[in-house]
Order: C-alpha cells, then structure tokens, then sequence
C-alpha cells in the first residue's frame, strides 16, 4: 500500500521538488499539499507536471482534513514547530526538512511524537553527501580535538547557523574531545567575533557568513601540530540533492517512534 504524504511548503525550493517526486514514484502517493502563495491550484500543474487532482491548501489544518500517513515540512523556522506538534495531534509522522529549529524545540517535539506514538525524522539537510560530512567530521574527531565549523549560505538566508552547521554542531560537541583553544572566559577584545557556541558537553565554535553567490557550504575545520584538515559540503543550485534522502525519510519514518535527528541511521 503506497504511503499517503502531505507536503507543507508545496511551492518552495525544495518543496516542489519533493512534490514531483513523490508522483513519479510508484509507492508514494501525495494526499495534500500547502502552500500559502498558491492556494486552490493544482499541486501537479504547480511542480511543472500535469494535473495531479490534488488542490493545495493555503495551510496545515485544511490538509490535515485529507487522510495522509506522513506530513513533510519545507516551510520556514518561524512555522515547523507548530507545523509538527500540530500533525502529531492529528496522528501523522512527519519529516522535517526546514532548518532553523532549536535544542529545546526538538526536546518538545521529541516528547510530543513519543506521546502520540508517531516518528519524526529531522535533518538540516537531507543530502547523502552533506550526510557523510557529518560523519566523516565525527570520525576525524576521534583524532583531532581542536575543531571549528564555517557556514556559507545566501545573503538571504533567514536562519543562522544553518541546520547542517547545527547539527554537525552538536555531533562534534557530543563527541569526548580536548580541545585546546582559549575558553571564551579568558579572551579578550570583541568576543562576540570568535562565533557561537554550539552543542553540550564541549561546544564547537559556528562561524556563519551571508553573501551573495552561495547557495549553501558547511565546512569543518581540524587542526593539529603544523597541520590541518578540512572537510567540506557544497551544494549547487538544484534542490535535487535533498530529494532522495526526503523520500528516504518517508519511507522510513513509520518505522520510529520520537525524533531522530539526520540520516545518519537510515543510510
């Protein structure tokens, strides 16, 4: 039986790309769709296709009115909460591709989905590529304690850190490292210049530029005795990086219960 989606953000960057997808595959099946912008057309005709039957809604609560198993959220920061904690209520997983959320917002939604019994599945980019930085950075270290994390992105990109730079973030600060950079106690000067601090145990120091020509880049740096490694994630101007690991995520959220934070599991 195909799965039923409820795509939230139809319209946007990566939410198009997500919705045509879907209605190529042979076992998804897109039950709903919102977009605020383009309430009452066709979401097929509104992806490039042809008529898909399905009329996007201008928000959550009219879609949620159509049966679906999973509601996918590509909306913006100031939204995804509510978007999730409101389809949990009403019994769906959700995968949530908007980034911008924070530790405590997960700790609400992981709560949330344990109470409703339902799976979310969370990543500030759902590339496999950008995936496998994650996962590389954490092996590195293992070896090296001294790390730093520079994220490029638009100028126009609302939220900072990205969710990428996030989550790769709080990996690394979970990881048992002795780093040997000053403590921001000790310094002097602008403090503010060192970045922010992100993740329990040992923070890592996120350094956020917004300039034009970026799309998105998240790099991390190690350094060690007279020498360095860096490992870096550039993505192109396609949404077509995030859509397999979006489909992937859909598939497999029914199979969870609470949040899960990446593809580090399900790849």
């Amino acid at each position: 039986m195909a799965i039923r989606v409820t795509v939230a953000g139809a319209t946007g960057w990566t939410g198009k790309a997500v919705v045509a997808a879907i209605l190529k595959s042979s076992d998804l099946t897109l039950a709903a769709a919102v977009s605020r912008s383009a309430a009452g057309r066709d979401a097929g005709e509104a992806a490039g296709l042809p008529p898909a039957g399905v009329k996007i809604a201008p928000g959550l609560e009219e879609a949620l009115a159509v049966p679906s198993d999973v509601v996918v959220d590509y909306t913006a920061p100031g939204a995804v909460r509510h978007h999730v904690l409101t389809a949990l209520a009403r019994g769906r997983h959700v995968v949530v591709g908007t980034s911008g959320l924070s530790a405590a917002d997960y700790n609400v939604i992981d709560a949330a989905a344990r109470t409703a019994g339902r799976g979310v599945i969370a990543a500030g980019n759902f590339s496999i590529t950008a995936t496998l930085l994650r996962r590389f950075a954490a092996e590195a270290a293992r070896y090296v304690g001294d790390v730093e994390v520079i994220d490029y992105a638009s100028a126009g990109k609302p939220d900072t850190p990205s969710g990428t730079a996030r989550e790769l973030a709080e990996t690394l600060a979970a990881l048992k490292r002795h780093p040997t950079a000053k403590p921001l106690a000790e310094l002097s000067g602008v403090i503010e210049t060192r970045g922010g601090a992100i993740g329990e145990g040992t923070p890592v120091m996120v350094h956020s530029l917004r300039l034009p020509s970026f799309v998105l880049a998240c790099e991390a740096i190690f350094g060690a005795p007279d020498e360095r490694l860096t490992i870096r994630h550039d993505a192109g101007a396609s949404a077509l990086p995030y859509v397999a690991g979006t489909l992937l995520a859909v598939r497999k959220v029914g199979e969870t219960v609470g949040l899960t934070r990446g593809l580090d599991s399900l790849i």
